[in-house]
């Protein structure tokens, strides 16, 4: 049912009975596409009873195996290597979204007009990601992928210019949309906001050698639109 690649770096850390268990769960979620412990466990074929099924599936979801790193980390790497050499560049899409009380935190590597997620974390609280939370979630990542070289993409919310330098100390390459009140600085030329400068959509212009926001020692940005 999964990918022998799949397979192959599972069993290594699964028993034969839990990679079982695995592969009958992620059909189950394809054909029911049900979160819901009691409807997996009503359709799942083990000839014992439903409470001992639902049991069954709960001691399985809550395995300390399942995680992460150390489940899903090696298969995601894998499919970069042999999508893309080591050396070559990678783009990271940063983002957040927020259904109802679920506020899920991710990166995501894109080829080939995909997005596959490496990391992702559920904030403990509703809205914006703050520096700490956007540093947890980039670390695993740099040094999963430290073999390649590295563009992380963010929308407004990872505008700061104190994660920017963070990246740029990592030798990490990023790409942040900036709010249009950002103040920008052209050397010998006092402060201004972008929205200041006139362009409408439709126009175009790259800026280099900026200085985004009036933070110390901070600059040397390009402004693209």
């Amino acid at each position: 049912m999964l990918p022998e690649f799949y397979r192959t770096n599972l069993s290594s850390q699964l028993s034969r009975s839990q990679l079982l268990t695995l592969e009958i769960l992620v059909w189950l979620l394809q054909v029911h596409k049900q979160i819901r412990i009691e409807r997996l466990a009503a359709h799942f074929p083990l000839p014992i009873f439903f409470e001992s099924r639902r049991r069954h599936l709960q001691r399985f979801l809550k395995l300390s195996v399942l995680s992460i790193p150390i489940i899903w980390f090696p298969i995601i790497k894998a499919i970069i290597k042999s999508k893309v050499e080591p050396g070559q560049r990678l783009y990271l899409a940063y983002y957040r979204t927020q259904w109802k009380d679920k506020n899920l935190f991710l990166v995501a590597v894109i080829f080939e007009r995909r997005a596959l997620p490496i990391y992702w974390q559920f904030l403990e609280k509703l809205g914006a990601s703050n520096l700490v939370e956007q540093q947890a979630l980039l670390r695993p990542v740099l040094k999963l992928l430290k073999k390649y070289e590295l563009v992380v993409l963010g929308d407004r919310e990872f505008h700061s210019v104190t994660l920017a330098a963070w990246l740029k100390h990592q030798k990490v390459y990023f790409v942040f949309r900036q709010k249009k009140d950002t103040n920008i600085k052209f050397k010998g030329k006092a402060y201004q906001q972008l929205n200041s400068f006139g362009y409408s959509p439709g126009m175009k212009m790259f800026l280099t050698g900026i200085k985004v926001t009036q933070s110390q020692g901070f600059g040397g940005a390009n402004i693209a639109g």
